[in-house]
């Protein structure tokens, strides 16, 4: 009789336990008799050889169709969650492009404030010595002022009709011109002279003091823009530090959901990958049997041969690696050797200079979170001023990088030039190696490393300050 899909053989141990139920040693006998003589009648043999096993269990279309759909649910289910994942990471990519960019901003206003800061010391020195060349050059005019007073006094006395030296001093009617005429007259011309050479110095004297506040005033409203500046870049700065925050926490939520999914979707794919394997088995097992019927019936004829056949499959061989680009020269090899000279070395917001690497600085956030001002590193532009130290001093951001140099299109960029990123914005700067490869400090929590050139936001030009 033939076996369909939704038959299910009962194996003896079943019987056995209703046997012992029905009471005693008598019906299990019974038991496993009538299970036999069933596995023998279902197969067409007799006896006790049985060339063909039981068959195994066989699920119902039903079952494999349920199966399906409900790894076909959870694989839907992993790729709304992957879809999601994307746009979570894709927004927390661009939020640590926004939060690089703002702590380069706080980097450009740092370096702005020192330098007003500089400004406004430079102008408040020179504000004092102005200061003290018009309060010497008042003293010295009064000093002559005083000896003539009194030479003048002394003419009045013996009869003389010279006033005061406030008859020298703005003349303005006749009589004034009279007595200063007089005075002309009784007074030598190189003390006259001196007199107004005094005054003179004077008066420029307390143009450069004026001079100098008015400078002193504009250097400490540039001082406060920049102080103004500061602050609003660290207020910018943190607001987009707690933005990536936000974002990556909820990134994470959506990594472990997902996980969570693909976990029951690899559960729910492996029930669906063992009922189909025992379908298969099933199928098998039909085969098998219709092989040995068939087997049976040219046995009674004749005897029947089978033969196999295989194949090998070709192996490709991997591409070769890339050469090495040739040294462009030797102020760029010198400047790479720098560079290269700091792989490992960790990443310190704010750190390096000129010597080498530097404690970095507190930023009120990501930095700070991964303990940077305690580190001992570089960040971005840091890394730059350490390697092209020996060729030209770079002021620590990369904004001002970008410009410190000769500007090259992208198609053109040699071994040793600078890479910029941030349209709208520079937050990010590396070394070009050649054969698509680049040197940077790339984050908090990471170390100096070659990397692939990045595409994605990376400016236009290539900075060359060598060649």
């Amino acid at each position: 009789m033939p076996i369909g899909p939704g038959w299910r053989i009962t194996t003896p141990a079943g019987p056995r336990r209703t046997a012992r139920a029905a009471g005693g040693a008598t019906g299990v006998r019974r038991g496993v008799v009538v299970g036999s003589l069933a596995i023998a009648s279902l197969l067409g043999v007799t006896g006790t050889g049985m060339a063909v096993p039981p068959p195994p269990d066989n699920p119902t279309d039903a079952e494999l169709a349920e199966g399906r759909q409900a790894a076909d649910d959870k694989a839907n289910e992993v790729g709304e969650l992957t879809s999601s994942l994307a746009q979570a990471e894709s927004r927390l990519a661009d939020l640590r492009t926004d939060v690089e960019f703002k702590m380069e901003q706080a980097n450009k206003a740092l370096v702005d404030l020192q330098a007003a800061q500089e400004a406004a010391s430079d102008a408040e020195a020179q504000v004092a010595v102005a200061r003290q060349e018009a309060d010497a050059a008042a003293a010295d005019i009064e000093s002559a002022r005083a000896k003539l007073d009194k030479f003048i006094a002394g003419s009045y006395q013996q009869g003389s009709t010279i006033g005061s030296v406030s008859a020298y001093l703005g003349s303005e009617t006749p009589k004034d011109l009279l007595a200063r005429s007089q005075l002309l007259q009784a007074v030598g011309g190189s003390e006259l002279h001196a007199l107004e050479g005094m005054q003179q110095a004077r008066i420029e004297k307390s143009n450069k003091d004026a001079a100098a506040r008015e400078a002193y005033q504009i250097a400490q409203e540039r001082k406060g823009e920049a102080e103004s500046a500061k602050t609003a870049a660290d207020a910018a700065r943190a607001t987009a530090i707690a933005a990536q925050r936000d974002q990556a926490d909820r990134t994470k939520e959506l990594e472990a959901e997902r996980s969570r999914v693909e976990d029951q979707l690899s559960a729910a794919q492996a029930d669906v990958d063992g009922l189909e394997g025992q379908r298969a088995q099933y199928e098998d097992w039909l085969a098998q049997k219709q092989r040995e019927e068939e087997e049976r019936a040219a046995a009674a004829a004749a005897a029947a041969a089978s033969s196999g056949s295989g194949g090998t499959a070709a192996v490709s061989a991997p591409a070769p690696a890339p050469a090495p680009s040739a040294p462009v020269g030797a102020g760029v090899e010198t400047v790479i050797a720098r560079a290269m000279s700091q792989l490992g070395v960790t990443y310190a917001w704010g750190g390096g200079n000129a010597s080498g690497p530097t404690y970095g600085i507190r930023d009120g956030g990501v930095a700070d979170s991964y303990g940077d001002y305690m580190k001992v590193g570089f960040d971005c532009s840091g890394l730059m001023i350490y390697a092209f130290a020996g060729v030209k001093a770079l002021p620590h951001y990369s904004g001002y990088q970008y410009t410190s140099g000769r500007q090259v299109p992208l198609s053109q960029m040699q071994r040793g030039d600078m890479l910029f990123w941030g349209p709208g914005g520079i937050h990010h700067v590396a070394l070009y190696l050649g054969n698509g490869q680049m040197i940077e400090a790339p984050y908090s929590g990471g170390v100096v490393r070659v990397a692939p050139v990045r595409y994605g936001d990376i400016m236009p030009y290539a900075t060359r300050l060598i060649g």
